[in-house]
């Protein structure tokens, strides 16, 4: 069977998504590094995102999408549950964490550290500030979902778990969510790193 292509950015955090399944899996991949809008993005991808997926003749975009057919395609553990109910539970907490926590943590939060400046250059305070209730809220409800098992799904790891990893490592080097610590012990290397 042919090597996965994936093309983005290591410093995506959907990239790493990707890429997190692969490494999960045990599949081995290739990772094409390139930039949101790219010819080889836009090949695939109608708007130019990343990442994407080409493998033999299926070409995908979206990273859900992506790790559907990864988990699928390829023997190795499953990170998708079969059981119906954790099926489910799987997709609502990504759909959450895509459409509501992404927004948050990243797309306001960090980037008011990494993009957002003042004009002295210094991370922007007050939009850190007007957002961090909301940061507090989503970490309370993301500590709350693994306060059992240590997971967001049931007693294993899931893509649930996984979509939500890289946006809780790139938030700990601001933030340091408590979080991390329940869902990433053994899996320190590679793009879980």
């Amino acid at each position: 069977m042919a090597r996965p292509e994936i093309f983005g950015s290591a410093r995506s955090t959907y990239t790493r998504v990707v890429r997190m399944v692969c490494e999960e899996k045990g599949i081995e991949y290739t990772l094409n590094e390139t930039t949101l809008g790219s010819p080889e993005l836009r090949a695939i991808h109608p708007l130019g995102k990343m990442p994407v997926l080409r493998h033999g003749d299926v070409e995908l975009f979206e990273s859900k999408a992506i790790a559907t057919y990864l988990d699928r395609s390829f023997a190795g553990p499953a990170v998708f549950p079969l059981d119906p109910y954790l099926a489910a539970l799987t997709e609502q907490w990504v759909s959450l964490v895509n459409t509501v926590m992404d927004r948050t943590l990243i797309r306001t939060y960090l980037y008011a550290y990494i993009g957002a400046k003042t004009l002295d250059g210094k991370p922007d305070r007050a939009a850190i500030e007007a957002v961090v209730p909301a940061v507090c809220e989503q970490l309370g409800i993301l500590d709350r979902a693994v306060a059992q098992t240590g997971y967001l799904v049931g007693k294993e790891f899931t893509f649930a778990d996984i979509n939500l990893m890289p946006m809780l490592l790139v938030g700990k080097r601001h933030a340091g969510p408590a979080i991390v610590d329940h869902i990433v012990p053994g899996r320190e290397q590679g793009a879980f790193s």
